[in-house]
């Protein structure tokens, strides 16, 4: 496998956005542990087309995401793949902190005064690159949390399992399409740290090898099936 030809770090509450060609493979890595890295997927040619997490899991059968499980549009099309999760859980229920939540938890810092020390919330982070797209609010979709995984209490309320990914945590993803990625390392909206998280998560980039017939994504379940020949009639001819 070809090395990486691209690598960048999203600082702690720091957000990117990048055009992926189809064929790119993306690793993200927890540096520092307890990491969460929020990220949405577009179709830069429709951005009406956007990640669908409900279909995402109710076509895999599944409330997690890990390694096999492919990462679906509102369209029945395949954004990525994940080929290799060292972690083996990673929501996508919950959805971003916001600017009065962070406020309340871990009071109120702007970066006009406090610069990189101040405190950004996912929600804002995802509408400052919606932005540069010509997106807004209302095109904000239910986002990826990696390396966050949550749990259930007696009372049946969601908690963030604290102390899920360790240092060196990797996911890497396999684009299936050309993707429009937004990302941000902000803190999970149910994180219950006493301080501000400041985790930052790496980007490695490079060329990812074709889709072989033994592929554990291909292979995961029937509808991953369907949704790789809907990519495949997506891209027939171009």
């Amino acid at each position: 496998m070809k090395p990486f030809e691209y690598s960048t770090e999203i600082a702690p509450g720091g957000h990117w956005s990048v055009r992926l060609r189809k064929g790119t493979r993306m690793q993200i890595t927890d540096t520092a542990g307890n990491a969460n890295l929020g990220m949405l997927f577009y179709n830069p040619e429709n951005l009406l087309e956007r990640y669908n997490a409900p279909d995402t899991l109710k076509c895999q059968h599944t409330f997690k995401l890990t390694r096999g499980h492919c990462l679906y549009s509102d369209m029945g099309r395949i954004f990525a793949s994940i080929v290799e999760d060292s972690l083996g859980w990673h929501e996508t229920v919950c959805g971003n902190l916001r600017a009065q939540q962070t406020a309340e938890r871990y009071g109120v810092r702007n970066y006009q005064h406090d610069r990189n020390d101040w405190h950004q919330n996912g929600h804002d982070a995802f509408l400052v690159e919606l932005a540069k797209y010509g997106l807004g609010e209302a095109d904000m979709a239910a986002n990826i949390n990696w390396f966050s995984r949550v749990a259930t209490n007696e009372a049946g309320k969601l908690l963030l399992v604290d102390g899920h990914s360790t240092p060196g945590s990797q996911v890497t993803l396999r684009f299936e399409m050309d993707t429009l990625v937004l990302l941000h390392a902000c803190p999970h909206p149910l994180s219950e740290a006493a301080l501000y998280p400041r985790k930052p998560v790496h980007i490695s980039l490079g060329v990812s090898p074709p889709v072989a017939d033994d592929d554990a994504c291909l292979n995961h379940c029937e509808e991953n099936r369907r949704g790789f020949r809907n990519t495949m009639l997506y891209h027939l001819g171009r």
